[in-house]
């Protein structure tokens, strides 16, 4: 289906109303040879040569060839602004999918930047109310410019999101209530009936916004998600991004869904423009079905070899459901990054003032192996 939706934009016939842009000639023609001053360096983007790029939970097996078919296409046709179409034809997509209007889709510049808007937003009526440990920058870029302030609630003792200790927190007065499903650093999924039955009484009070951005990696994706609350009439936003099961951090597209209501809200005060390339890619992977498969085998089949190597070092992780692991290895985060770093490893460093622990995230399997063959003797084991 996939394949279909793309051939629609390559059709010379579909062009002036379905198209990216209008019709342009390529760099090649207009400007001759590519400049040698402007030969990019291979390693421009990702990775140095010899670095097992394991700190991003970004995901190495994408974009996706349908992806890429219709970044070409896009780049072809640089020269023109986005068009209505291929915006409304992405919400659209989403709105399908998820069984929503596209007037509830909101498209921006990777999550990050609807998240960033949602804060900007609801920073003004009162505090975030968060967990202590999630993905916090988007909160922190509207506590930065002056707006409101983040009131972090503890984990549990198992490092799960404490819901009732958040539920307990919330009052009217609250300006958001900001979850991570799953969670991140964590990489923990919430139990869906418990989730969901306090995201309801908390929607009572204020407006509930789940981050979903790990969601496809999950177990259960279907089950967990709280966007089925938003048809319920419940006062929820839920935000995906393309940047990790479609391996797509680079390209930039997010979204959120809502109500309408809210949609239009957030409409009015997202920065940024998305470029053409970003809505032709997102269009050509959203529905590769056989992309987004194989993507999750193969972070799945690093995170068990990851997940056995900690369990065979009797070191403690968290249960993920993401593409990267939480572990406590008996040394400082810091220490850890230090020691693979040496080893041209790059893992993520201490967060907050959980020393102890270091996440790494999946990467081609080849730098997966270099991980857990390097652990033992970071760890001294």
């Amino acid at each position: 289906m996939a394949f279909d939706v793309s051939r629609r934009f390559l059709m010379a016939g579909g062009l002036a109303t379905a198209s990216l842009a209008g019709c342009a000639t390529t760099a090649a023609e207009t400007q001759g040879a590519f400049p040698a001053t402007a030969t990019p360096d291979p390693y421009l983007l990702g990775p140095k040569e010899g670095v097992a790029l394991l700190s991003r939970n970004e995901n190495p097996y994408g974009p996706s060839k349908a992806a890429l078919k219709m970044v070409e296409y896009a780049a072809n046709k640089g020269a023109y602004y986005t068009s209505p179409e291929a915006i409304q034809m992405l919400a659209q997509l989403i709105a399908d999918k998820n069984g929503v209007t596209p007037e509830q889709v909101v498209l921006t510049t990777g999550s990050g930047e609807v998240l960033s808007a949602i804060a900007m937003i609801y920073g003004k009526t009162g505090p975030i109310v968060a967990p202590r440990l999630f993905w916090d920058t988007t909160a922190l870029y509207a506590v930065n410019q002056g707006v409101g302030s983040i009131d972090r609630v503890p984990l549990a003792a198992d490092m799960s999101v404490d819901l009732a200790a958040i539920e307990a927190k919330v009052t009217s007065e609250t300006g958001i209530v900001q979850l991570c499903n799953p969670n991140n650093p964590t990489g923990m999924v919430s139990d869906a009936a418990t989730l969901k039955s306090a995201v309801k009484r908390m929607a009572a009070k204020t407006t509930v916004l789940v981050d979903e951005a790990y969601m496809e990696l999950a177990d259960d994706p279907e089950g967990n998600t709280c966007i089925g609350l938003i048809d319920e009439g419940h006062d929820v936003i839920v935000t995906r991004t393309f940047s990790k099961i479609f391996g797509m951090a680079g390209l930039r597209m997010g979204y959120s869904i809502s109500s309408a209501e809210t949609a239009e809200k957030i409409r009015g005060v997202v920065m940024s423009w998305s470029p053409c390339t970003s809505y032709a890619a997102a269009i050509g992977a959203y529905q590769d079905e056989a992309f987004i498969a194989y993507s999750k085998q193969k972070i799945v089949e690093a995170r068990e070899m990851v997940n056995m190597t900690i369990d065979t070092l009797g070191l403690e992780r968290l249960p993920s459901q993401t593409n990267f692991v939480y572990f406590k290895s008996g040394k400082e985060a810091n220490d850890v990054q230090k020691a693979m770093a040496a080893k041209l490893i790059s893992v993520r460093g201490q967060y907050m003032d959980y020393t102890e622990w270091t996440r790494v995230s999946m990467g081609k399997i080849k730098d997966v192996e270099r991980f857990c063959k390097a652990l033992p003797e970071v760890v001294g084991a």
